[in-house]
């Protein structure tokens, strides 16, 4: 696996900035770290360029977010002009899942396969949009546009770290787009 492909090196999404809290310097923090506390457990929280955005000095809880009183103080207008500015660690940081688990993060750059293991593309990122997660499939074609396959088991019966792969049950139908409205394929 190339570097660039390395899930250690790759940046992870931990939280957000809510904004200034006062005009001390304090900053409101999101974070959507299954232990909410643990966000802080990383040290420095970076931009998305890898650039220490916010580094704790003290914390303290709030309704639905933390309120941070920085190491690296910003005046109230930088942090509101930082707010929605996500935050993230190294995945090298966040501990090792157990045997049976994995971070979705991890799915990324590895290739996607048909049953028979022939060659579908690869996963170009995962979202949810509400639904569930979804693997964004980038085809082997060249110019192809990626499609989007629900990431459940009927859908993706396997996963392997080990071959770098991820199986698709029906890598067709997903990536078929006959029969859909122009509006929707962007033709």
């Amino acid at each position: 696996m190339s570097k660039a492909n390395d899930p250690q090196g790759r940046l992870i999404v931990v939280g957000v900035i809510s904004g200034a809290h006062g005009v001390r310097g304090d900053v409101r923090v999101k974070s959507f770290t299954e232990d909410a506390d643990a966000l802080f457990d990383y040290g420095a929280l970076l931009s998305k360029s890898g650039e220490p955005l916010v580094e704790a000095k003290a914390v303290r809880p709030a309704k639905d977010h933390f309120i941070v009183t920085p190491k690296q103080p910003r005046q109230k207008e930088e942090w509101d002009t930082l707010k929605g500015a996500l935050l993230h660690v190294p995945r090298s940081q966040l501990p090792a899942p157990e045997d049976d688990e994995f971070y979705i993060e991890d799915l990324v750059g590895l290739s996607a396969v048909d049953r028979a293991h022939a060659p579908a593309g690869s996963v170009k990122a995962v979202h949810d949009f509400g639904a569930g997660d979804l693997l964004e499939i980038l085809p082997a074609a060249t110019g192809e546009p990626s499609y989007y396959v629900p990431f459940t088991l009927e859908d993706v019966p396997e996963v392997s770290f080990e071959r770098g792969e991820v199986v698709i049950a029906d890598a067709q139908k997903w990536a078929d787009r006959s029969g859909r409205p122009e509006d929707e394929t962007g033709a």
